[in-house]
């Protein structure tokens, strides 16, 4: 039985903020899940995978960072360095290396830590990964739009539901997290998925993130006509075999 059916644990990390997840014990490479911008754990990969872990036994954990979902805190407090943080202590709760399963601002986060934490990493799958996401926003904006920003904040219309808060202190910060400007090293397997049709982040960043990061086994698979969501039984499928190539003996 999976963790679907369970209240979620309750975290406490380094620095204050409260953190849900759930967390299943198994063997083998543990596989944690990395949730996207404005995202939580209750989605449908994340849900797949707490499925999928637990039909072969092995660990699993997926949670919600800060302001997101079932954790504490407001979204627009957040940026990109709480939210490293925030999976840093999930992280911490695991033993060995862990299989890290990024999607979108996941991938992001999922760079970082394998950045800062190499040796507790056994392999990186990223779906539809957003390096840097906030840095091609800014670039995006208008003047109106940046002068909004640097005074606070401006909302942006989503497809997924309420507008995107866009404040200065996730840009500025985001700053100090990018990872497609200084070598990016990945000593493991790395599995990057990417639909064709995604029009939150397209598949030229993916191009780039390839074509920046160094490492044994960095494949990319470009899958025509999905979208950012990545959540087709096709699409879940691959994201669980994925899983398996990255994870070794584990």
């Amino acid at each position: 039985m999976g963790t679907a059916m369970t209240a979620p644990h309750q975290l406490t990390t380094p620095q204050g903020r409260r953190i849900a997840c759930h967390q299943t014990a198994g063997r083998g490479h543990g596989v944690v899940f990395l949730g996207g911008f404005k995202s939580d754990m209750g989605g449908t990969k994340a849900v797949f995978l707490d499925g999928w872990a637990a039909a072969r036994g092995r660990a699993f954990v997926r949670f919600d960072y800060s302001g997101h979902g079932a954790s504490g805190g407001a979204f627009e407090d957040g940026c990109i360095g709480d939210w490293v943080e925030d999976a840093a202590a999930v992280l911490a709760l695991t033993d060995g290396p862990q299989v890290l399963v990024g999607s979108s601002m996941g991938g992001w986060i999922a760079l970082l830590l394998a950045r800062q934490m190499p040796d507790r990493v056994a392999g990186l799958v990223t779906i539809a990964a957003a390096p840097d996401f906030t840095e091609a926003l800014w670039t995006r904006f208008s003047p109106a739009e940046q002068a909004a920003v640097m005074a606070g904040f401006v909302d942006l219309p989503s497809d997924y539901g309420a507008p995107y808060r866009i404040t200065r202190r996730l840009i500025e910060d985001g700053r100090r997290h990018l990872v497609l400007r200084a070598p990016l090293h990945l000593p493991f397997s790395v599995r990057m998925l990417q639909g064709t049709a995604d029009v939150d982040v397209p598949m030229d960043r993916a191009l780039r993130l390839l074509d920046h990061a160094t490492g044994p086994d960095i494949r990319l698979t470009l899958v025509k006509a999905a979208d950012h969501r990545f959540s087709s039984p096709e699409c879940l499928a691959m994201i669980g075999e994925a899983v398996d190539q990255v994870s070794g003996g584990g």
